[in-house]
């Protein structure tokens, strides 16, 4: 059973705020905190945090872009925001601030976008300028669209990712039309690299090849809800849903081929077999990083490399949506040497994952009145 306490947020999140309740929960390394820093938050989706004092973006599904404070105050959805297709998985997704941020105000966003034949869908990236007193998204363009629309509103994906070389990675989902994920002239079921500006980079894989987008950066996956830049090797780090089983972890590189469908730890909701599979592993794709037979849904993902809880550096966070916990994969390199459980117990569905900078985690729950959470360890 949780132990519940009350701790003043004067001492968490600066003098002078109200009280919140703090659940404790156990864990291999100590007791794990978690408070509800903001509620009212119809499914949000993803958050970035501005510089300094702790406010952050937080994407909501339906359509909103919104400013959480640092004492949980929300603002007004920002205008300037694109129409998203809020339907099914569909609306808007994920967030993430410029590198240049500090100079250039620049907002990226990604989005489920109607306009396609039949009223299918797919995933957008644009990005605008966030207006000096923060109220609105300025000169908004998009940079990147999905081609062809082929999403009915489920598996949009999608994350986003800056490197360290000046490269914006884009995670995608395969709209749930299975083959394309292996067609090189769609880009369904791909990590996609291109550059702020949307612009292609001249040494992606694929730049040059008859019949294939030259945005794609690797292919064969399902649907991508989770993407980081690992910080001790600078590579990119991503995880996607598998159908019933095969969730997997995923170090995606250039030109290669995650077998999706045609490789896959799970089958068919239905039970029955995914058609286009030939087994868990396939010549000429390569086999998951880490892999859950039994589905958790995942989603978002954060390194934890902060100094406040040492016990934790080196991990991996990951949100589960149907097993609704926290996992905590821990690294040895590139190795997963041991996975555990947080959070059991609290009953939310947990969408995504981010260090902030304070060295807490902070997650979304998905739900209609959803919250954000914050959470942390005392280390026995």
């Amino acid at each position: 059973m949780l132990r519940h306490t009350l701790l003043s947020l004067a001492t968490l999140l600066g003098a002078g705020l109200a009280q919140a309740e703090v659940s404790e929960h156990p864990s291999e390394l100590g007791r794990v905190t978690s408070e509800v820093v903001a509620s009212g938050l119809e499914h949000p989706w993803a958050l970035a945090f501005l510089p300094g004092g702790g406010d952050m973006l937080v994407s909501e599904r339906p359509g909103r872009l919104r400013i959480v404070r640092a004492d949980g105050g929300l603002s007004k959805p920002l205008a300037g925001v694109p129409q998203v297709y809020a339907k099914g998985q569909g609306g808007l997704l994920d967030v993430a601030l410029s590198p240049g941020f500090a100079t250039d105000r620049l907002v990226y966003l990604t989005y489920a976008e109607g306009g396609g034949d039949q009223g299918l869908a797919g995933t957008t990236v644009g990005r605008g300028r966030l207006a000096d007193d923060a109220s609105r998204l300025e000169g908004f363009q998009v940079i990147f669209r999905q081609q062809p629309k082929l999403s009915s509103g489920i598996h949009f994906g999608s994350r986003l990712v800056f490197d360290r070389s000046g490269h914006l990675f884009i995670a995608l989902g395969e709209n749930n039309q299975r083959p394309t994920a292996q067609d090189l002239d769609k880009l369904q079921g791909k990590v996609v690299r291109i550059f702020p500006n949307g612009r292609v980079p001249d040494d992606n894989p694929f730049v040059g090849r008859p019949g294939a987008r030259p945005e794609i950066w690797s292919y064969g996956h399902r649907n991508q809800q989770g993407a980081a830049l690992n910080p001790w090797t600078g590579l990119l780090w991503t995880h996607e849903h598998g159908p019933r089983g095969g969730d997997e972890v995923n170090i995606p590189q250039a030109g290669k081929n995650y077998g999706w469908p045609l490789a896959t730890h799970g089958i068919n909701y239905s039970l029955l077999p995914i058609p286009e599979a030939k087994g868990k592993t396939v010549p000429g794709t390569e086999p998951p990083l880490y892999v859950w037979e039994k589905s958790p849904a995942i989603s978002g993902m954060a390194f934890y490399d902060g100094d406040r809880f040492p016990a934790w550096r080196h991990s991996l966070f990951i949100g589960a949506l149907v097993e609704q916990e926290l996992i905590r994969l821990q690294l040895d390199g590139d190795r997963v040497v041991h996975e555990e459980r947080l959070l059991e117990g609290l009953d939310v569905r947990i969408r995504e994952v981010r260090q902030g900078p304070d060295g807490y985690l902070y997650l979304l729950t998905d739900e209609r009145d959803g919250e954000l959470l914050r959470v942390g360890l005392d280390a026995e």
